[in-house]
């Protein structure tokens, strides 16, 4: 996207992540003035990579935040005519304390981004206005980032009893933001990636890289019966942007290239990088399931055209080397 002046301001919650720093980047790079919020403003890990971006220092603030702290995110969405609300904690691993570690900061964190972005007056957004622009500006649009397509409303309890939590948090965050949307009569477009690689921007790894990282150091884990959905993080990025600036988006849009089997991810990873010791896992764990190249058909509807499986690997793995974590 092109530089087409200066645009209204926009709040991205959870801008120093992996996602969440390509978004400002690109945000930036369309002109939008960026509130971007971080844990915490004194660790160079989370604001310099955000600092050096082309346009930051006119036009990117950033903002300390605790999602369990209303009045902390009052300033930051205050003046913004649109939240991307991508904050919430990454954790795939098994975790001691599911509620105060996931489910609370996810969930809570949501709804109190919901209430402020409610309580600024921005209600009329159903009303049908003759400008796109001032629709735009008043429909205060939400945008809500479920991380793993595999945590589906259906199978919560299932995973309950797993304690895959990491899932459930997505799963049941974006239950609750469905839910507030329709009490308070408040738009929100949501954006479902599957698994994002691509260039790194922050100075740490994030989950989705790690496990790239781990398969070309010669990982075993099979992931048995796990099918994903890769997608170049530049391509989610560009997703939300294209949601929030088109006013005919609505509902949820699944943002994948394509979804397959970890197997045969794998697979491509060993035939481009034979020097890595790529382990050969099993392509099919799950006979008769097929794999699907238009889940993202809402966003090749709108224009999306998403990169390949192929290069998404190509620009992770130099992203990996660039950045010291692959010689």
């Amino acid at each position: 996207m092109s530089n087409e002046g200066v645009k209204e301001v926009v709040c991205v919650t959870g801008g120093s992540g992996f996602i969440g720093s390509w978004l400002v980047r690109l945000l930036l790079d369309c002109g939008y003035t960026v509130h971007a919020t971080v844990k915490d403003l004194h660790d160079d890990r989370e604001t310099k990579h955000l600092e050096a971006l082309e346009g930051a220092e006119s036009r990117l603030r950033l903002f300390q935040i605790d999602l369990l702290d209303y009045d902390s995110i009052v300033a930051a969405v205050t003046g913004a005519a649109g939240v991307f609300h991508l904050a919430s904690p990454c954790i795939v691993d098994q975790v001691q304390d599911p509620e105060k570690e996931l489910l609370a900061p996810a969930i809570k964190g949501t709804i109190m981004c919901s209430r402020r972005q409610r309580s600024l007056g921005l209600g009329a957004w159903w009303s049908p206005l003759p400008s796109r622009l001032s629709r735009r500006a008043l429909r205060g649009q939400l945008m809500f980032l479920r991380g793993r397509i595999a945590g589906l409303m259906s199978i919560t309890a299932n995973r309950r009893r797993c304690e895959v939590w990491y899932p459930i948090s997505k799963t049941l965050t974006e239950k609750a933001a469905w839910e507030f949307a329709k009490e308070k009569n408040l738009d929100v477009v949501v954006v479902n990636p599957g698994t994002v690689m691509g260039p790194i921007l922050p100075p740490t790894i994030n989950a989705s890289m790690l496990m790239l990282l781990c398969l070309l150091q010669g990982c075993t884990d099979i992931y048995e019966d796990h099918f994903m959905g890769s997608v170049h993080v530049k391509d989610v990025a560009l997703a939300h942007i294209l949601v929030y600036e088109n006013t005919s988006a609505t509902g949820r849009h699944l943002c994948v290239e394509a979804i397959s089997h970890y197997g045969d991810f794998a697979a491509k990873v060993a035939e481009l990088y034979p020097e890595y010791k790529v382990p050969r896992l099993p392509k099919d764990t799950q006979p008769g399931l097929l794999r699907a190249k238009n889940g993202a058909q809402k966003l090749m509807d709108l224009g999306m055209q998403f990169i390949s499986m192929e290069q998404i690997i190509k620009d992770s793995v130099e992203s990996l080397r660039s950045k010291g974590f692959i010689s």
